[in-house]
């Protein structure tokens, strides 16, 4: 049956009510973190959970949810824009030799359960929904904060795993993977607030350009304005290293990772896939070196992962 389009119209003006608030995280006593269902919001936007605000440890705020430009930006959060068909992105959908456009054709994430809960951090199961209502994927995911090395920062680490739970073959695709070349978006992505004085860069190159796409060992995003704070990511294992980056400064602030690139990811029936990223979120701009240090040290233990 085919799906029929939907109008701009759709998207709310105002940002939405994002649900319960289902958890919260907190680090040496200050929480960073609220974790929302994200029940509240409109089919649209691909209702799911998602973490906001993040914040530095002095109170920055480091993500943006429902902003004007894209209001399914939702802070950190998992997500893919092509799952077997079903936009669980929100949006317009990217359709090849068409470009975007609105279909009915948005899924969600529904939180099911709890396998650990704690005040740094929660392990939490999720049914991925398509529009009909039918279950397309099973996620286990676990979700952790903890002092950085870097003094005055903290670190996020968040590990995903993605199982089909149909009884076929489900592609796991990006608008690259449906056209368009250099938008593999998907997976994890996190949504920064408006800032002046934005600087994205790796260990080997600076800029938009050439970061963006890239398998660098971590990324990191800067702004000076209306406070200064730093946020980079790193990939925890060769599978997640092995995605490249997803980087917007000029359009809007977005820093992800690139799970669909190029090809779709198949998933046999009951087959799992599993990417696994730490964060560090700093006050002010840290140098090269003391951020790939911290990233490169597992919180908690002192010692080189």
């Amino acid at each position: 049956m085919a799906l029929k389009t939907l109008h701009q119209g759709h998207v709310p003006d105002e940002p939405s009510p994002a649900g319960s608030a289902l958890a919260t995280l907190t680090v040496a006593g200050t929480v960073v973190a609220t974790c929302w269902d994200g029940a509240g919001l409109p089919g649209v936007l691909a209702p799911r959970p998602f973490l906001h605000p993040v914040t530095t440890l002095s109170g920055v705020p480091v993500t943006d949810a429902q902003p004007d430009d894209h209001r399914w930006h939702l802070g950190v959060s998992v997500t893919l824009q092509d799952v077997g068909g079903a936009n669980i992105w929100g949006g317009r959908t990217y359709l090849r030799d068409q470009g975007y456009t609105w279909r009915a054709d948005h899924g969600r994430q529904v939180h099911t359960g709890w396998a650990a809960q704690a005040p740094d951090g929660f392990q939490e199961t999720l049914d991925w929904q398509g529009p009909d209502g039918r279950t397309l994927l099973t996620e286990e995911r676990t979700v952790r904060a903890a002092r950085a090395t870097l003094p005055g920062a903290w670190s996020l680490e968040l590990t995903t795993t993605l199982r089909n739970a149909t009884d076929a073959p489900l592609e796991l695709g990006s608008p690259a993977t449906n056209g368009r070349s250099g938008a593999g978006y998907g997976g994890l992505f996190w949504r920064f607030p408006p800032v002046s004085g934005a600087r994205v860069w790796s260990p080997d190159a600076e800029g938009e350009d050439a970061v963006h796409g890239s398998s660098a060992a971590w990324v990191a995003f800067a702004a000076t304005g209306p406070a200064p704070f730093t946020v980079a990511l790193a990939g925890l294992d060769e599978v997640t290293r092995a995605d490249p980056w997803f980087i917007r400064v000029d359009d809007y602030p977005g820093l992800g990772s690139q799970l669909a690139a190029e090809h779709p990811v198949r998933l046999t029936a009951g087959e799992a896939t599993t990417r696994s990223f730490r964060a560090l979120v700093a006050d002010g701009t840290p140098d090269t070196a003391a951020i790939g240090d911290a990233l490169a040290t597992t919180p908690g233990q002192g010692g080189p992962r």
